[in-house]
């Protein structure tokens, strides 16, 4: 356990135990989950979203964008593999702005600190989802192991961070996705359920969710790689490579043998994406402390 991975596993937990970050959780699922009943929610206009996320990007990064036309313009899943808290924002400034992307992120990651929460509120689109981070669970088994440092903050963290098993939430969650895919508009999950390690790797088994999705809502997968996001510095190039959609069959229970075929194709699919040959680039790195953790 790294002293930085240490102080963000104290962060989160504050995170976890702040009102305003449990109200504005709250707030959130309630508001989008009025779209299961027909209504519209607070949100912003797409090409100003884009524009907005464009303008930010660009001001620190080179992007290349690989077969965007791939993308259709009806509802869909983009399945991303996930290497930092800016892939969400390298999409939306990617995305054609028809139809409407909303984002499944971690909650305390989205609203850990007031800047955040002020413009997500503005915004819309993201879909919070409470969980327990990797450095958390890190902690908790070195604490087992016999770090008397960690002893407090492990407790701290069965006593104040959500699990994500909450089945009123996850059902709730569960309703506002389908909602939006059955209106026509989209959404953006990362199946590897975590940030990866390593630039080219999937940290697999991938999580069943995105498939279960698409075969209840009947929608494509885009699978969807990215390149270069593990580690920023100005002027760094950031690569999106969009796959071939995947189509299934729909059904509204799909069983298990369904669900592991489609996982299968989506695996493959994503990983085809991905370079074997990746090296990072070498030389000066301006900036990249403050890239790689504005974010956290």
């Amino acid at each position: 356990m790294s002293a930085a991975a240490i102080k963000r596993v104290k962060e989160g937990v504050a995170a976890a135990g702040d009102r305003a970050v449990r109200q504005i959780i709250e707030k959130t699922l309630n508001r989008l989950e009025a779209i299961s009943q027909g209504h519209s929610e607070p949100r912003a206009n797409p090409g100003l979203r884009r524009f907005v996320m464009r303008s930010l990007i660009h001001s620190f990064f080179k992007v290349r964008v690989e077969h965007l036309e791939r993308i259709p313009q009806k509802a869909a899943i983009l399945a991303v593999n996930h290497l930092h808290h800016i892939d969400p924002l390298l999409l939306l400034a990617e995305l054609p702005t028809q139809p409407y992307y909303y984002i499944l992120g971690d909650a305390r990651t989205l609203y850990n600190k007031w800047w955040k929460r002020f413009t997500l509120d503005f915004a819309g689109g993201v879909i919070p989802l409470e969980r327990v981070w990797k450095e958390e669970i890190a902690v908790i088994e070195a604490a087992k192991g016999g770090r008397q440092d960690l002893v407090e903050l492990a407790a701290a963290i069965k006593q104040t961070v959500p699990t994500g098993e909450d089945m009123h939430t996850l059902r709730q969650i569960d309703r506002i996705i389908l909602a939006i895919l059955t209106r026509g508009d989209g959404m953006i999950l990362f199946p590897e359920g975590r940030l990866g390690t390593a630039e080219a790797q999937l940290h697999l088994p991938l999580k069943r969710g995105t498939v279960i999705y698409a075969l209840r809502a009947g929608v494509p997968i885009i699978p969807v790689g990215l390149i270069g996001t593990h580690d920023l510095y100005l002027g760094k190039e950031l690569t999106i490579r969009v796959g071939e959609p995947l189509h299934f069959p729909q059904t509204t229970r799909p069983n298990r043998q369904e669900v592991d075929i489609a996982l299968e194709k989506l695996q493959n699919a994503m990983l085809a994406l991905l370079p074997t040959d990746y090296s990072e680039p070498t030389g000066l790195k301006l900036l990249r402390y403050l890239l790689n953790h504005i974010l956290w």
